[in-house]
């Protein structure tokens, strides 16, 4: 073949300008919709509430820090924990200075047959202090806190976790007393 044969256009695709290559690339996008299940210009899916917000406050809506934290708080039911925290970090405002420079919240168990908080006392006259205050220390918890959070507070004596029996230890030793002179 020669080149004016090749030149003749048989067989040869024109080549497409600006206007023709911009209704191709609509077209295909169109097609690409289709497959996807949706049409072009179709605005349904908006008003069902899948694409914007409109006139009403709905979930998506902006709103201030304090507000997500609360709606989240309630969502993922922490009040009552959170609560609680709050109570182990202002212990000395709720027990007052005398008991909270001796008596300490260890943890609290939220368990629903429970709802019991757990207080270490620095020596053995604090903890028994502490249990004649124990109704007390109760109505003022749940006054804080809602009513029912708090029905028991156990006691718990001076000292740290359990002694173990080691190689030097008498099996039945309790170890030295909590208390000195």
């Amino acid at each position: 073949m020669s080149e004016q044969e090749e030149g003749s256009g048989a067989g040869r695709v024109p080549e497409l300008s600006g206007v023709d290559l911009a209704r191709q690339a609509l077209a295909a996008a169109k097609e690409a919709a289709r497959a996807r299940g949706a049409v072009a210009g179709d605005r349904s899916r908006a008003r069902q509430g899948g694409l914007r917000s409109g006139a009403r406050a709905d979930g998506r809506d902006p709103m201030r820090l304090g507000a997500a934290l609360e709606r989240m708080r309630t969502e993922h039911g922490w009040e009552q924990p959170m609560a609680v925290a709050g109570v182990m970090q202002r212990w000395d405002e709720i027990v007052g200075p005398d008991v909270a420079a001796h008596c300490r919240p260890e943890s609290y168990d939220a368990d629903p047959e429970k709802r019991e908080l757990t207080v270490r006392c620095d020596s053995s006259a604090w903890m028994v202090q502490l249990r004649h205050l124990t109704p007390q220390l109760i109505a003022r918890l749940n006054g804080q806190l809602g009513q029912g959070t708090v029905r028991f507070i156990k006691v718990l004596p001076p000292g740290g976790a359990p002694r173990r029996y080691g190689p030097l230890r008498a099996p039945g030793s309790t170890g030295p007393g909590d208390t000195y002179g």
